[in-house]
């Protein structure tokens, strides 16, 4: 390996730890702990260091939610793949969603803004609306008034993800009911929305 290999590597290598020291801290002591100072405590260097990499801690929150969404993007993919008919590829999509929103609460929280104020520049990003494609398709499987509206996409997707996101949202702040109780609510909801799409 050269030098300048070796070099990109080495920066690579930091940029990958100063991104895993802010999740780090972030999952210790929760979004408004974090700061610059911190993560350059953690890795054990200077912060200037760190500014040379993140021009600042905005930078390393866009970063993180990209990171966020890739990682969204490719659950919900997965569980649509795992199904072959479209109502289950629906259902199975919402509850990785679901499942994410709780193995990777600090990601969703920063996604979505629970919790923390995140920038509206977010939702724009390619990863976020790949995210939101993948729903949109898979609802549009099942719509079959032709042609189909952007109005009756829309409609159908802010009504899945409104009751799924409020009802994420309630456990996540408050820790709402227990687990089989969410669950129930859940898939009742995703399935009543389902057999109602054409409505």
């Amino acid at each position: 390996m050269g030098s300048k290999e070796r070099i990109q590597r080495q920066k690579d290598d930091t940029r990958k730890s100063i991104l895993d020291a802010a999740l780090q801290i972030v999952k210790q002591e929760g979004w408004p702990a974090l700061s610059m100072r911190k993560i350059a405590d953690m890795i054990e260097y200077t912060a200037p260091i760190i500014y040379e990499y993140f021009s600042n801690k905005e930078g390393i929150l866009f970063e993180l939610t990209r990171q966020g969404y890739i990682l969204l993007g490719e659950k919900i993919k997965a569980a649509r793949d795992s199904k072959t008919n479209a109502e289950e590829q629906l259902e199975a999509m919402w509850l990785a969603y679901w499942d994410f929103a709780f193995a990777e609460s600090e990601f969703y929280q920063l996604m979505y803004g629970v919790q923390v104020n995140c920038c509206e520049m977010y939702k724009k990003m390619p990863e976020a609306e790949y995210t939101t494609d993948l729903f949109y398709n898979a609802i549009e499987k099942l719509l079959i008034k032709v042609p189909i509206s952007d109005d009756a996409s829309d409609l159908k997707y802010y009504t899945f993800w409104s009751l799924i996101h409020g009802l994420i949202s309630l456990n996540l702040v408050q820790k709402g009911a227990n687990d089989a109780i969410n669950q129930e609510i859940l898939r009742s909801a995703i399935k009543a929305i389902i057999k109602t799409i054409n409505d």
